[in-house]
């Protein structure tokens, strides 16, 4: 088997975050991005993303599956089945500290996947990529609190809570 014949390493990797976050206590939350082939509740679909809470006390009869994501939830006290393609999701991370993995969205690697010429043989030739897009993307998952010039964190603002995980984009 060769590496493009290989099954991908999301599913696997989700999976691990997720024992992960259990085994520490945390709650593993998991960042989707939404499009029809995603059954999630649409009222709760922000900027064409949604962020679902995948811990046990949250949902019942989880799978994370090779292809999908599926439980059943409540949201304002109706339950729901949800359904997320593993290609769909873009982030696993722990709500209480930020860690876990973002992955390249669906739309983006599509986007920057070249085209596939045949060649006269009956090969495909892969086109080499632009300069501005031949580094590798890479995101991280960090805190939306911010920092003073010493690198302290600044306190939390009063009745603001804690800070909540945020994806950043680091290039």
């Amino acid at each position: 088997m060769n590496a493009l014949d290989a099954t991908s390493t999301r599913p696997y990797l989700i999976r691990a975050l997720y024992e992960w976050c259990t085994d520490n206590g945390f709650t593993p939350y998991i960042a989707v991005l939404v499009d029809e082939t995603v059954q999630v509740p649409r009222e709760y679909v922000k900027d064409g993303e949604i962020v679902l809470n995948v811990s046990f006390d949250a949902t019942s009869a989880l799978k994370l599956g090779n292809d999908f994501i599926e439980f059943k939830a409540r949201f304002a006290g109706t339950a729901r089945e949800i359904l997320v393609p593993i290609g769909r999701v873009i982030a696993i991370y722990a709500r209480e500290n930020g860690q876990g993995m973002a992955f390249p969205s669906p739309v983006a690697a599509a986007a920057a996947a070249p085209e596939a010429a045949p060649a006269p043989g009956g090969a495909p030739l892969q086109a080499e990529p632009p300069e501005d897009k031949a580094a590798p993307k890479v995101l991280q998952l960090t805190s939306v609190e911010s920092t003073d010039e010493g690198g302290e964190l600044e306190p939390p603002k009063p009745g603001g809570g804690a800070p909540r995980p945020a994806l950043k984009r680091v290039k």
